[in-house]
């Protein structure tokens, strides 16, 4: 009899964690490795942000704090939602948590029940089925093709709804293929939604303020009819380069926060005090930055797209945000390469060429691969160039 729970047995360690690892340790190992696999920027924490919470330490902020965020942190998240999405909630109805993961996390185990289904559009980040595993329910994998940008139609959604459905993810713009739903095609959506009012609707708007071109953010709890069906997910991770502070939060109504609250008095107790006063600073402090580094990004994005779309065999979509593309290698696989999968193509790129992607397939869609440009232009420079050697020597 196996000491281990039947419902670990039930899900997988995280891809994109794997790939990083795998990149350490050969750069440990003395290999010329270049990552592209980790989702996090590669600028450091703002300087403001930094210098808060040095205060927060020598002030001694350094006790617990309430469960579920401090009042002061609580309080920039309202104004926050206010001021960027013109959305009312009160300090009842935020939660804060370790990292928007976290907060996911906690939102399915207190509402799933054994059985209930989670609408989750493929691809999708490799952590939103199995959280749905572990809290007992069951993922309902809608797949969304290249032609359809890679989001969820109307038409979709509404044939997957059924009697068990819980919920449904939304996630814009997206991880792994940088696609951004328009208000318009929000707005398809909630059509659908509002005729199904036992569907509660999980907004990660993580990537919020990375965006480009002429991509107009909008979250669906922006929609009157929807506001008090949604859970909205964001945090400082992304936007403020503060992946390592690990301080995600939702605002949504209140049962269900305070059910957060609830799971995460038994598990973790509250978020590092440090990194919300930090946090406070970074969501009320000078906000000209996150333009300034989403042109950088922009500027990375078109390199690589540009660069991607020029290797044969090889074609990827433009994304609206995010710091990641999604290209496609299928005309890569099959009996002349030898390559009969993803997972062949980015073992092999990594084994020959010492640069590590991330398999479509661990988003759940084939045929693709995942590429994070939050690094230097430099080395996607280097990268561009192994990865176009590379997909020559298979032809």
């Amino acid at each position: 009899m196996s000491i281990i729970s039947d419902s670990l047995k039930r899900i997988k360690p995280s891809p994109t964690i794997a790939v990083t690892q795998k990149a350490r340790e050969l750069r440990a190992a003395g290999k010329d490795v270049i990552g592209l696999g980790a989702g996090e920027p590669d600028f450091d924490t703002p300087e403001n942000i930094k210098q808060a919470a040095i205060k927060a330490i020598e002030n001694g902020d350094t006790k617990y704090t309430a469960v579920d965020g401090t009042p002061a942190l609580k309080n920039a998240i309202v104004e926050k939602f206010k001021r960027e999405n013109n959305l009312d909630y009160s300090t009842d109805q935020i939660t804060v948590g370790t990292g928007g993961k976290q907060v996911l996390y906690n939102a399915f185990m207190a509402t799933l029940n054994k059985g209930d289904e989670v609408i989750i559009p493929a691809p999708f980040w490799v952590s939103y089925p199995d959280m749905v595993l572990l809290a007992g329910g069951k993922p309902k994998i809608v797949k969304c093709t290249e032609e359809e940008g890679f989001k969820i139609t109307p038409k979709k959604l509404k044939k997957a709804i059924g009697k068990k459905t819980k919920w449904l993810i939304l996630n814009s713009p997206s991880n792994p293929t940088g696609a951004g739903y328009s208000k318009n095609e929000i707005e398809g959506l909630a059509k659908v939604l509002i005729k199904h009012k036992k569907v509660q609707i999980l907004s990660d708007d993580i990537y919020e303020h990375i965006k480009y071109d002429d991509f107009n953010f909008y979250t669906i709890a922006q929609n009157s009819k929807l506001k008090d069906r949604t859970l909205t997910m964001n945090g400082v991770s992304k936007s403020y380069a503060m992946t390592g502070w690990r301080i995600g939060y939702a605002a949504g109504p209140k049962e269900i926060i305070k059910a957060i609250g609830k799971i995460q008095s038994q598990s973790t107790s509250n978020p590092s005090s440090v990194s919300q006063a930090a946090a406070v600073e970074a969501l009320n402090g000078k906000q000209d930055f996150i333009q300034e580094r989403s042109d950088a990004f922009k500027e990375r994005r078109d390199f690589v797209v540009n660069s991607l779309n020029s290797i044969k065999g090889i074609n990827c979509l433009t994304p609206n945000g995010a710091f990641y593309v999604f290209p496609s290698c299928k005309k890569l696989l099959g009996k002349k390469t030898k390559l009969k999968t993803d997972t062949d193509f980015v073992r092999e790129l990594l084994e020959k060429q010492n640069v590590a992607v991330v398999q479509g397939s661990a988003f759940g869609l084939d045929g693709y691969f995942r590429i994070s440009y939050a690094t230097s232009i430099e080395n996607l420079k280097k990268a561009m160039e192994r990865i176009k050697s590379f997909c020559e020597s298979l032809s």
